[in-house]
């Protein structure tokens, strides 16, 4: 079972996965820094254990995992993250994380609601905004079909479903939605939850970069409807 309650997706067979999995937890268990993994749990707010490998370490690791290794298809990339969701500590989720980014394009849309298990499964910022940017968002973005899943994930009562659904877009640069963007905006606008607001900003800031002038002409007509932090990451780099 995930922490929402709902069951976990069954795990295809995958002899890739079955290599990938034992040259992992070989390779990062035999690099584990105790004493970095305290602190990084502490960091992250005792969201799960770590093993304590740095980023620029476990990067390198993961290129030697599946150096050699072939190209999955999309039932090694759903064996692979869910047997990496099993074991405790992040970094493993990181890496599953990594790996889907790398090869979304072999995933249809039917890969979606693993997508939304991952997001929902030991939820924190560090694997949602990774998943909901290059994995949900390239989902969508391959099948504009998805735009109507992501109408429904923006009002879930799941906070990090909700937050998925606003950062999805984030990588989408003149391929957004602005419509959309903007609606999901105005829809959680007065969402109490720190992760919320601050998704807010960050998508509206990201588009910013695109079309600075849509977004100060959105806020000029709907500012007071968000939280000054929403408002502040919006405006970061473009001003009022």
């Amino acid at each position: 079972m995930s922490v929402t309650g709902e069951v976990t997706p069954h795990v295809p067979f995958s002899t890739l996965a079955d290599a990938v999995l034992a040259r992992l937890t070989a390779t990062y268990a035999a690099a584990a820094d105790p004493e970095r993994a305290v602190s990084m749990r502490a960091y992250m707010k005792d969201v799960a254990p770590f093993l304590g490998l740095a980023t620029p370490v476990r990067r390198t690791l993961s290129r030697t995992v599946v150096e050699g290794l072939p190209r999955p298809v999309e039932d090694d990339c759903t064996a692979i993250a869910l047997r990496c969701w099993q074991l405790p500590e992040r970094e493993y989720h990181y890496f599953a994380v990594d790996y889907l980014r790398r090869h979304a394009r072999v995933c249809s849309s039917g890969f979606l609601p693993l997508a939304r298990h991952l997001v929902a499964t030991v939820p924190w910022w560090d694997t949602v905004d990774a998943l909901a940017a290059h994995v949900v968002g390239a989902l969508v973005a391959a099948d504009p079909r998805l735009t109507a899943d992501m109408d429904a994930w923006i009002v879930d009562d799941d906070l990090w479903i909700a937050r998925t659904a606003l950062l999805h877009q984030l990588r989408y640069k003149e391929r957004t939605d602005t419509e959309r963007l903007f609606t999901y905006c105005l829809r959680q606008s007065g969402h109490p939850d720190f992760f919320i607001r601050k998704a807010i900003g960050w998508c509206l800031r990201e588009y910013a970069k695109t079309d600075p002038e849509a977004v100060r002409a959105f806020l000029a007509r709907e500012r007071g409807r968000f939280a000054p932090l929403s408002v502040r990451e919006a405006l970061k780099n473009i001003g009022a």
